[in-house]
């Protein structure tokens, strides 16, 4: 392995790939720099002098400017690092991309839906409208499980704390969440519990709701019954031989809708992880599938690339309010914009939030951008979707899978063992990382800093994908039964 990664031929600093001690010397750019310090693995080193005030490139872009007099050989992190971020920005429509060169679609083991829906799991769900209602579910899923057969995936119940002493928009991104769920295709059934007293409660998640199938999805109000727990597990058996009627068959990748995470970065992830993912999301989308990158917080500082890349004006302008509002809703908190990256993200070598987002945004590889979601906002245009939602991890992979992404891929470079109710693929940007932690690590991107090449592991990722989404593979998340349920909550509660 190289001792140094420069990413752009534009950056002034490179990204050491294993610890280096002070006094080393390491050739850049033609020339030998002596370090004036230790340098931990993932961390930047500066490869030029870099003058107070002065931009501090990397990706080939600013992640920063020069807080004092940096020397080539300098340690480049927090200490010596300020962020450009500041208030609402001004932006114009510069387009600057291609369309992806389509690519004949290949195929996965997936059911059919009466919908016209694609799933890649056929699992009964039983989901609470309020949280006080979470023991209940979850006894109704521990009895019911007499009830799998070989053609069900699972029956799960899902808890949250939400649904009740909530009001506007806390009220409506509930109803939202949990209306895209009980809409998803790796539900063939779905049993939605209900309190009785609740402010969310059945009638009015159903106003959200609309349309369904009264034979897919079936309500229960707890207080409405004297032994709701018996009762739920008859509706429950019904639901399970509702769901079993489905089977796999061949599905072409145009049907097929993959959520674009990370969580736990690391100075690594940008280089491997999230590179590969980028990859990985123009080979779908070039078969015609579908990707969906959030993580609003972390487009700061990268925004103009996505933008650039929207397939029209207004799609721009859509990006732009998805931006702007997001600074906006930092701002009613008097919160400053930079207040990331986290504790973990700078220990691993991330600076500043242009740092981190520079690299997250690579998730979302080369593609146009079709469209932007609203949270809770179903997916419904092909290709590359940008979705509102907050850098948090269970927050934000559970809008991607509201949204209706059928796994979530979740890059990572210190590691987490969570999953959303989607499987979800967690892929290392170190092969430390995979080692050390194999029980939550589905797949390494490690290997592309020892000479496997972005096109080769691509390739090997999408079939992965492929055997995921035909239930020849499961992901580590589900083996530990990790299928956390967490929602967007922004304001009063009573």
């Amino acid at each position: 392995m190289k001792a140094i990664y420069k990413i752009n031929p534009k950056d002034n600093v490179v990204v050491a790939l294993q610890d280096l001690k002070k006094g080393e010397n390491i050739p850049a750019d033609g020339k030998t720099i002596t370090l004036n310090a230790n340098i931990a693995a993932g961390h930047k080193i500066a490869i030029a002098n870099i003058p107070e005030g002065e931009c501090i490139v990397k990706y080939g872009f600013p992640i920063g400017t020069a807080a004092c007099n940096i020397a080539a050989g300098d340690w480049v992190h927090t200490h010596n690092t300020k962020t450009r971020l500041g208030d609402l920005l001004d932006y114009s429509y510069e387009p600057s991309f291609k369309p992806l060169e389509p690519q004949t679609p290949r195929t996965f083991l997936g059911y059919k839906r009466k919908d016209g829906k694609v799933g890649i799991r056929n699992e009964v769900w039983i989901i609470p409208t309020v949280g006080c209602v979470n023991s209940i579910a979850k006894l109704i899923e521990e009895e019911s499980q007499k009830f799998l057969t070989p053609e069900l995936d699972g029956i799960y119940s899902y808890s949250h704390p939400y649904g009740c002493s909530q009001l506007s928009q806390d009220k409506r991104n509930t109803e939202l969440a949990l209306s895209g769920l009980i809409h998803h295709p790796n539900a063939g059934a779905v049993l939605v519990l209900g309190l009785g007293c609740e402010n969310s409660n059945i009638d009015e998640l159903k106003k959200v709701l609309g349309d369904y199938d009264s034979d897919r999805v079936k309500f229960l109000v707890c207080q409405e019954h004297e032994d709701e727990v018996e009762d739920a597990v008859k509706i429950v058996e019904e639901l399970c031989r509702y769901a079993s009627q489905f089977k796999r068959e061949p599905c072409s990748v145009e049907h097929l809708t993959i959520g674009l995470k990370c969580g736990g970065s690391d100075g690594f992830s940008g280089i491997t992880a999230n590179p590969l993912v980028g990859a990985l999301s123009d080979l779908l989308i070039a078969q015609g599938g579908t990707a969906i990158l959030t993580e609003v917080p972390e487009m700061f500082g990268a925004e103009t690339i996505l933008m650039n890349r929207c397939r029209s004006k207004e799609v721009f302008d859509k990006t732009v309010d998805l931006i702007n509002n997001f600074k906006k809703y930092f701002m009613r908190y008097n919160e400053k914009i930079d207040s990331n990256p986290s504790p973990g993200n700078k220990a691993g070598g991330i600076t500043t939030l242009e740092d981190k987002s520079l690299g997250c945004v690579q998730k979302g590889g080369t593609a146009p951008v079709n469209d932007v979601l609203r949270y809770g906002q179903s997916v419904h245009e092909n290709g590359l979707n940008l979705l509102q939602a907050p850098g948090n991890d269970l927050v934000a992979s559970t809008a991607l899978a509201v949204s209706g992404a059928h796994m979530v891929l979740f890059t990572t470079g210190r590691g987490t063992p969570f999953g959303c109710p989607v499987p979800t693929v967690k892929i290392s940007s170190n092969s430390e990382l995979a080692r050390k932690k194999a029980r939550w690590i589905d797949f390494d991107a490690g290997k592309l800093l020892t000479g496997t090449e972005l096109s080769e592991l691509a390739q090997e990722l999408l079939d992965y994908v492929i055997n995921v989404a035909s239930g020849k593979q499961t992901t580590k998340s589900e083996a530990f039964d990790k299928r956390e349920l967490a929602i967007f909550k922004d304001g009063v509660t009573l």
